[in-house]
């Protein structure tokens, strides 16, 4: 865990303009910059980066935030992740928090394999480039397959020579322990106590894990004998799981946003070749079936898949593997079938990127239509194979979470299969009864309360700057706008003590805070209220406000919604005045009380919004007991709250210059 002191550094050290230039060309426009967003397609800039405040906001797409959320939200990084991304950026040491010497120990052997494993790629890396056999055998292998020397390099391709134990020995040579060897696999004990490489004379592909770490390997041999597989890869360990990675999946990932789809093929040659020809939104399962893990990966960065498959008949049965479990995420699943005898790296070889995007385009079947279809052929007439069919099909349309989506497939299967919808609907009932069941027999067995992470708000920014002083929300997100903006400035106010009046210097969030106790206020949005209670805390507690804790907070809630209230969209240009000697009147102005002024009518106008409100409801009440009874006592009651309340409104009216009806 990362220390708070450490947190608060990189917190520092980040400038947003700094980070964000990384990803995003950007321009300056007065006092802040503006570029094309990054999460979205558009033409004319709409991402602004205010350095002042330390935020971005896009004000089509409405996302913003701090620095953290940025590479959070750009590298699909978690929270700690983005943190060491920022350190090792600002060259800022990770302290992490007191851990017991066991935690240490861990993490340090965390560390140590990570490093060995990185070694043994350079290793392999450098017997394919400067060795002999690396060059006769594993280039000219690379250079059949039609690789080029830019993916070769790009993907860190390597060859392990025929030694037995060619790694094993420079690894030891080089400081490396032989349990770490053990551990990734990399070395094998036999029987006397010596040890051997896993991977010799094979071609190396390395596995990365999200943040680009080499976590594992595939090695394919070049031999045809048929005693030895084909491929072998690296054994679980601590920081390899193959059910939880993807081959290609680091390389791919801005490829999959900006698509909007992920191309899922089998083989690691299948991705190269595809990555090569200029798809570059593909990963591989590497041979094994899906896992649930694998999926949640894919989901991070967009919720379609594109299953690609040889053009065999086996490889269209395999289609049907594993697919249950990606709509169960609530994926949408497309299925290619390549011409007959390609495969994807075949296919990638002969064809370039503009007609291989047209093929998927004009061949992608949805993937349940795809299995009834598939599944019809092979029942053709038979009854019993059909009713089968039936009942497969509505099975895995049950697993669909989206009742909108249940129901449009049920129809267009019912078309396909030439059966009633009724009767689909009918079989549907049975399997989302059975799963009902199931899914409240496991809550009665784990009823633990489960912590859930935030969901991540999207707030439209408001269209004009001024509240809309007949908006409840619009008014209280003016009034935090100010407290966020100017809390922490001094102003002048004018106190009256004894009938002795004076001007006095009081912090804004002061005066704010004393009104707003006096009204017995609160915010109606919860979230605005959760801000604004920190944000006292913070004051209590530190003497001043820290903006940037509430842009980069943990909470995304807190900091989606910091950065909508604090955008806009227009500055007031510096020439206004310089040019047209026309002055407007600013918050800072402490000696013309434009904030006192503002804060009042702000606070005064919200008072009015809920009075004006409670108004209509007392004469609503009124009129219903009037129908029911006209002599009821209540209603006298009613008539003199409603006096006090129209008189209280009159004042606040006439306080804001208003006249009300």
């Amino acid at each position: 865990m990362i220390r708070k002191e450490t947190i608060q550094n990189i917190l520092d050290a980040a400038k947003i303009e700094e980070v964000v230039s990384d990803f995003v060309s950007l321009k300056r426009r007065g006092a802040n910059y503006v570029g094309l967003c990054p999460f979205h397609n558009e033409k004319t800039p709409s991402f602004t980066v205010s350095p002042a405040k330390g935020f971005y906001y896009c004000f089509g797409c409405s996302k913003g935030g701090g620095a953290v959320d940025f590479i959070m939200t750009h590298e699909h990084l978690s929270y700690p992740d983005a943190l060491k991304y920022l350190a090792e950026k600002y060259h800022i040491e990770i302290v992490d928090e007191v851990q017991t010497e066991e935690e240490r120990q861990m993490q340090s052997e965390l560390e140590s394999l990570y490093n060995l494993v990185a070694y043994a790629q350079k290793h392999f890396t450098n017997n394919l480039y400067n060795t002999e056999e690396g060059l006769s055998v594993g280039m000219s292998y690379f250079n059949e397959r039609g690789f080029n020397q830019t993916i070769i390099k790009k993907f860190q391709l390597g060859y392990s020579p025929a030694a037995w134990d060619n790694l094993t020995k420079k690894a030891l040579e080089n400081g490396y322990k032989i349990q770490y060897l053990e551990k990734t696999g990399l070395s094998i004990k036999k029987e006397d106590g010596t040890y051997y490489d896993r991977f010799r004379e094979r071609v190396i592909f390395p596995v990365h894990n999200l943040t680009g770490r080499v976590i594992g390997f595939t090695a394919r041999i070049l031999t045809s004998d048929k005693n030895k597989p084909k491929y072998i890869n690296s054994p679980e360990s601590d920081i390899y799981n193959k059910g939880k990675t993807l081959y290609g999946i680091f390389f791919a990932k801005q490829a999959l946003v900006s698509n909007d789809n992920c191309l899922l093929v089998e083989g690691n040659t299948d991705v190269i070749s595809l990555f090569q020809s200029g798809i570059e939104n593909v990963v591989a399962s590497s041979g094994t079936s899906l896992t649930t893990e694998q999926i949640r990966l894919i989901k991070k960065f967009t919720n379609n898949i594109t299953i690609i498959y040889d053009g065999d008949e086996a490889g269209q049965k395999a289609s049907l593997r594993g697919t249950d479990m990606i709509i169960e995420e609530g994926m949408n699943v497309r299925i290619v079938i390549l011409p007959q005898g390609e495969d994807p790296d075949s296919f990638a070889r002969k064809t370039d990127a503009i007609q291989i995007k047209k093929f998927i385009k004009e061949n992608s079947a949805n993937f349940i239509l795809f299995k009834t279809k598939l599944l019809l052929d092979e029942a053709k007439t038979d009854p019993i194979k059909r009713a089968e069919l039936i009942k497969e099909i509505v099975r895995t349309i049950s697993l669909i979470p989206e009742p909108i989506h249940r129901s449009v497939y049920i129809k267009e299967c019912g078309d396909l299969m030439q059966i009633s919808e009724q009767s689909l609907i009918n079989e549907l009932n049975k399997h989302l009864r059975k799963k009902l069941k199931k899914n409240i027999s496991q809550s009665e067995t784990h009823n633990e309360e489960e912590l859930v992470p935030p969901e991540t708000i999207e707030y439209k920014t408001e269209k004009q700057f001024l509240p809309d002083k007949d908006d409840l929300s619009s008014l209280e997100r003016y009034l935090m706008w100010i407290i966020l903006n100017f809390g922490d400035e001094n102003m002048l106010v004018e106190t009256n003590n004894d009938g002795v009046k004076e001007i006095i210097s009081k912090k804004a969030i002061l005066f704010i805070s004393q009104i707003l106790k006096k009204n017995k206020f609160y915010f109606h949005e919860k979230i605005l209220q959760s801000i604004y209670d920190e944000y006292i805390h913070i004051m209590i507690t530190t003497g001043h406000s820290d903006i940037l804790h509430f842009i980069n907070h943990k909470n995304l809630e807190f900091s989606k919604t910091v950065i909508s209230i604090l955008s806009r969209k227009y500055e007031l240009s510096k020439y206004w005045e310089e040019k047209y000697k026309i002055y407007t009147p600013r918050h800072e102005d402490d000696d013309r009380n434009v904030l006192v002024n503002d804060i009042s009518n702000t606070i005064n106008s919200i008072n009015l919004h809920l009075i004006t409100k409670e108004i209509s409801d007392i004469k609503n009440e009124i009129k219903k007991l009037q129908k029911e009874n006209s002599e009821n006592p209540e209603i006298l009651i009613l008539l003199e709250k409603l006096k006090e309340r129209q008189s209280t409104r009159a004042e606040i009216s006439k306080s804001l210059g208003r006249v009300i009806n």
